[in-house]
């Protein structure tokens, strides 16, 4: 794995990933992140007619959110895509990386494209330095890959306090649609690449501005058949609500631009 001098691959070479720039002592690493590379015949074809984001037009100066949907348009798998060259590295979550890679192995068919787990890490900072600004929200830090070291501290808090979700804990798997997942608010799909699994009722969802639910974090409570997921240490959950029963949940400005403009039942 070669760095071409990308800004976000701090010290990455084809063998070693040497630990991080002392740009601050405070740990970086995301442990519950992994890295998989899709390399070999067109990676980036491969993935185009497969996933949200357009991977044609990924370039080394700025990664992308995206996900793999089922085909009627609800998540099975989130993660970051970067530009490696001439492969793609997807930064996803450690405990699906498994389970991600076998999925997309199954469109290879006699396809040329390897599919593997690589060394290194996700790294993760408030402070400028190393890395490029998360392409989900600029409010949510610097992010980077690079050798394993100490883990980072606030992340999870961090991210939630920003109403950001993510992972199949949070999302579940085939239980949300991706709009629901405020991806279009997050830059987590492109309406202009052209076709890909469950883009049709996501296209269609999107022009007619009408997103009936949202994924949102709020203050803990009893869980119910709508929670995803639980914090009780942050004293946060996560739910899946109708936008017109939001009630208690963080509606962040990104959130509430976007329910400011939708179009009302």
């Amino acid at each position: 794995m070669q760095s071409h001098g990308a800004s976000y691959l701090v010290g990455m070479t084809e063998t070693t990933l040497p630990a991080r720039s002392p740009a601050t002592s405070r740990g970086t690493m995301l442990s519950d992140r992994a890295l998989l590379r899709v390399a070999g015949d067109d990676p980036r074809g491969f993935l185009q007619g497969l996933i949200t984001q357009d991977v044609a037009t990924l370039d080394a100066a700025t990664p992308r959110w995206g996900g793999l949907l089922t085909p009627q348009g609800k998540a099975l798998f989130d993660f970051l895509l970067w530009a490696d060259d001439d492969a793609i590295l997807i930064d996803c979550e450690a405990s699906a990386a498994e389970a991600l890679a076998k999925r997309l192995s199954l469109y290879r068919l006699r396809r040329a494209i390897t599919i593997e787990p690589v060394a290194g890490a996700v790294h993760w900072s408030l402070e400028p330095g190393d890395g490029v600004t998360d392409p989900r929200l600029a409010d949510l830090g610097y992010r980077w890959l690079g050798a394993a070291s100490a883990p980072a501290a606030g992340w999870l808090e961090h991210r939630l306090s920003l109403g950001v979700t993510e992972g199949q804990g949070e999302l579940g798997s085939d239980q949300t649609l991706w709009l629901e997942a405020n991806a279009r608010e997050l830059n987590g799909v492109s309406f202009t690449k052209g076709c890909y699994t469950g883009q049709e009722n996501t296209a269609r969802m999107h022009h007619r501005a009408k997103v009936n639910r949202r994924l949102v974090v709020a203050p803990l409570a009893e869980p119910g058949d709508r929670t995803r997921s639980v914090y009780p240490t942050l004293e946060r959950m996560v739910e899946l609500r109708r936008v017109e029963a939001l009630g208690d949940a963080l509606v962040p400005p990104w959130l509430a631009a976007a329910l400011a403009t939708a179009e009302p039942d």
